[in-house]
């Protein structure tokens, strides 16, 4: 028989690559984390590591062993948590989540929880979209609410799938006085007219910097990032201050606000969206609960 605590080792080795690093994340000494390992492979009967230089590295073998273990340590998680519901949402469930769709999605749907499901508790922590997806590997919350452009395609880690919750188009934050604005709402700027503005980007690294280089290279341009800001009711403030223009998506119209002097209009270039979605390791009542308080819906492209 296979240990499961060795192997959610063996799992953390295949994440950080070091007997240290796993040691670390595990509140072990390396030397124990060694010695619980070795002691996998003689379980196992096969070599799982193999010496590379001055490190250790998984063998075909190893790496086999941990795509098992992904599902069976998924499915322990899913019995513990489905003896300890029932069939009635109870208990507390753990959301990440990033901060426009906390306010626009999860608060709303907390209020419902509480005079709905009597027993469920949900507890938010705000989390950026790369801290989720690794909380939720961790184990540290049940579920995550995440998201993703168009222009960027993402692959999840193995075992955790994936609910549609919403999308929304990305929108051009101009200045109301910017020649591009135009006197009616719904007028669409072409991004290849912009290409000698100031641009007020996220931060060098995030989805948001890459989405900006990623639509105007496709309007033929590359754009001159002068600020950098990760919090929209800042970057629309910088837009009204003339600093530069931006990308936003829609909804922080509704959740932040759009202040006086600043438009927000369709891009006629390209169609770039966000998708909001809701990122599950283990489907239990409470977690599934809270996917139906979300209008969450399976993700066609990865059931």
């Amino acid at each position: 028989m296979l240990d499961p605590t060795r192997l959610r080792l063996l799992r953390e080795f295949a994440e950080h690559g070091t007997m240290t690093a796993v040691g670390e994340v595990c509140g072990m000494t390396s030397s124990a984390v060694s010695q619980q390992l070795a002691t996998l492979e003689r379980e196992a009967g096969v070599p799982l590591f193999e010496r590379s230089g001055r490190r250790v590295r998984l063998t075909a073998e190893g790496r086999r062993l941990v795509r098992h273990a992904h599902i069976v340590l998924n499915a322990l998680d899913a019995a513990e948590e489905d003896l300890r519901s029932a069939t009635t949402p109870r208990g507390p469930v753990r959301v990440a989540c990033f901060a426009t769709a906390a306010v626009h999605r999860l608060l709303p749907a907390m209020a419902v929880a509480r005079t709905r499901h009597s027993g469920l508790r949900v507890i938010m922590a705000e989390l950026e979209p790369r801290e989720t997806v690794e909380a939720l590997r961790r184990g540290a919350c049940d579920l995550g609410i995440s998201f993703s452009y168009n222009l960027i395609p993402e692959e999840l880690p193995p075992g955790i799938s994936r609910w549609s919750v919403g999308a929304e188009p990305i929108l051009l934050a101009l200045p109301a006085t910017h020649p591009a604005a135009g006197s009616a709402d719904d007028s669409a700027v072409d991004l290849g007219t912009l290409r000698g503005d100031p641009w007020i980007a996220g931060s060098r690294g995030t989805t948001d910097h890459v989405l900006l280089g990623r639509a105007c290279a496709m309007a033929g341009f590359h754009p001159d990032v002068i600020h950098t800001a990760d919090d929209y009711a800042l970057v629309l403030r910088m837009v009204r201050e003339g600093l530069g223009v931006a990308l936003v998506p829609e909804l922080v119209a509704s959740v932040v606000g759009v202040p006086d002097g600043v438009v927000l209009r369709p891009i006629s270039t390209v169609e770039i969206t966000r998708t909001t979605y809701a990122l599950v390791r283990t489907v239990t009542p409470a977690v599934t609960a809270v996917l139906d308080l979300l209008g969450a819906h399976p993700d066609a492209e990865r059931p």
